[in-house]
């Protein structure tokens, strides 16, 4: 077998990729980005054995690491090398500090080489071996929660906040990983890792909200000026501002695509009158429409998908993304810029933007707009006029059994709202489904690195309603995952205590039959079903 990944919901026949991903990677990216998480225990081990305090830098690092593996981040077989040579180097660094080397079997400890390292980390796994195929189920579910949390921390260290509970969670969670351990500690384990999601979520909200304001309803143009222009694509807001502050003036426009389009919705963002609109919907369509943009494309982070010919020569990478034979934008200097007039001198010479589409987008309601909203949205609830809200926030994807998102959005009673946060949106966000009271039927928070803000709308509402418990609102949750960013969002949702959870288009294919029947029992878990079906179930509060 050249490779093994079920990280994701779209591997193939829902049993695990075993010779190229559905995502575009292969044997060799496969294997190193394995090798990558595995060095990265090998740091923690190592954190572990002289205390558990990371620098915030060492920290940092590790961010990095498990975001590069996160789903569609980075294909370049180079760029991950680098890092597992320089995730080799912290390693030995940390042991040389300690006075007497602890006794530990566990080969992530041994091997400085790059070959020889990418040969023991294939023998052995990510994971310590375990003859318990629930336990492994679980370590896997840890793992790629610690992936998906570590993605958002990368965004709030990336706008310089840091939280040391979240670096110091990395040592015990991938050190764990290296060890046997009895069914309980790892459950207790996965709880542990939603928590963490938790404060990382929040820590993000805090960065971006102070940086650059809180979002606002704000309604975006879908349609395309005169001018050349950039597209950028991926979450990372920080390339975002520096985009903007570089291209004013220079009469090339810039437009968001995908995750990107919330960028649109915080003030500080708003001043640039050359930031014109959202071209295009959800990343899985990214290939026809990078190519009819004409211009030069950024990709910040995820989700890239097989680049194209007939664009490869004006895409380009930065941060954590990469792909192989794609310029790379260096990272920024310190108290500097990434520099992009590679990209402003190719989109001068390009030719505008194909219109693919010609219309508006609402969005910007991330909780502190929500809640400034609350009276209005607690009389429409009294009054009837609300009777359920529905959580259909996650990741959009290729299947067409996502269909299913469309049809439960358009099948909805006219007196329900759909709370939203991520890529899933792009399935029914460009509906007309209306508003109630002048409330939209669908409140955008955001990226899926705004699904902060869901929860927090429910915890608000809960304490503007004098309700105990969370599960007791009128709200059904019926979330789409896609990857680990949704597996963290989940674990989250849990540790906050919400139950009922509809899960979908799949429930994730590492859960054993015992592992999911454990979800199922503690939170009632459950696979969506039928639309009808569902939207009767929800609408009766089940």
């Amino acid at each position: 077998m050249g490779m093994y990944c079920v990280q994701c919901q779209e591997s193939v026949k829902g049993t695990g990729c075993i010779a190229r991903g559905v995502c575009g990677k292969n044997e060799v990216t496969a294997k190193l980005q394995d090798t990558l998480v595995y060095a990265l225990e090998g740091i923690a081990f190592a954190s572990e054995s002289s205390g558990g305090k990371l620098h915030p830098d060492h920290g940092r690092f590790i961010s990095e690491g498990l975001f590069v593996t996160v789903t569609n981040t980075n294909f370049d077989d180079e760029a991950i090398a680098q890092k597992i040579r320089e995730a080799l180097a912290l390693r030995e660094m940390l042991k040389s500090s300690l006075a007497v080397l602890p006794d530990h079997d566990c080969l992530h400890w041994h091997g400085n080489s790059l070959e020889e390292f990418v040969r023991k980390a294939e023998i052995s796994g990510i994971e310590a071996l375990s003859d318990n195929e629930d336990i492994r189920s679980l370590k896997g579910l840890v793992l790629y929660g610690l992936k998906g949390l570590a993605a958002y921390n990368d965004h709030a260290d990336v706008l310089g906040y840091t939280d040391d509970a979240i670096h110091e969670f990395y040592v015990t969670a991938l050190a764990a990983l290296t060890k046997e351990l009895e069914l309980e500690r790892v459950l207790g384990l996965v709880m542990e890792t939603g928590a963490i999601a938790v404060k990382a979520m929040a820590l993000l909200d805090k960065a971006n909200t102070e940086t650059y304001g809180h979002p606002v309803a704000t309604t975006v143009r879908t349609g395309v000026g005169s001018n050349p222009g950039i597209l950028i694509s991926g979450h990372d807001l920080k390339d975002m501002e520096e985009l903007l502050l570089q291209t004013e003036g220079t009469g090339v426009d810039v437009y968001t695509h995908c995750e990107m389009l919330p960028a649109h919705y915080y003030p500080a963002f708003s001043k640039y009158r050359h930031f014109i609109g959202n071209y295009g919907g959800s990343w899985w369509l990214q290939d026809k429409e990078f190519e009819s943009f004409n211009g030069p494309i950024l990709m910040t982070t995820n989700c890239i998908v097989p680049v194209r010919e007939a664009y490869r020569y004006r895409m380009f990478t930065t941060g954590n993304a990469g792909y192989e034979g794609l310029e790379h934008i260096p990272p920024r200097k310190k108290d500097g810029q990434k520099d992009f007039s590679r990209l402003i001198e190719l989109a001068k010479n390009c030719p505008p933007p194909k219109e693919i589409e010609n219309g508006e987008i609402i969005g910007g309601f991330a909780h502190h707009q929500v809640i400034a909203l609350a009276d209005k949205i607690v009389d429409a609830v009294k009054s009837g006029a609300i009777r359920r809200f529905i959580v259909m926030g996650g990741c959009d994807g290729r299947h067409n059994s996502r269909k299913y998102y469309t049809n439960v959005a358009t099948e909805l009673p006219q007196d329900t709202v759909i709370l939203t946060a991520g890529c899933a949106k792009f399935r029914y966000n460009k509906l007309p489904l209306g508003s109630i009271d002048g409330i939209p039927r669908v409140l955008d928070a955001g990226q899926c690195n705004d699904s902060y803000s869901l929860a927090m709308i429910a915890l608000t509402l809960k304490d503007i309603f004098g309700l105990d418990d969370i599960n007791d609102l009128p709200v059904s949750y019926d979330i789409a995952w896609y990857e680990q960013k949704a597996v963290a969002v989940f674990l989250a949702l849990l540790a906050l205590g919400v139950k009922g959870i509809r899960l979908g288009p799949t429930l994730p294919e590492f859960l054993t039959p015992n592992t999911a029947a454990i979800l199922v029992e503690k939170f009632n878990i459950r696979q969506i079903g039928t639309v009808f079906e569902d939207i009767e179930a929800m609408m009766a509060g089940n």
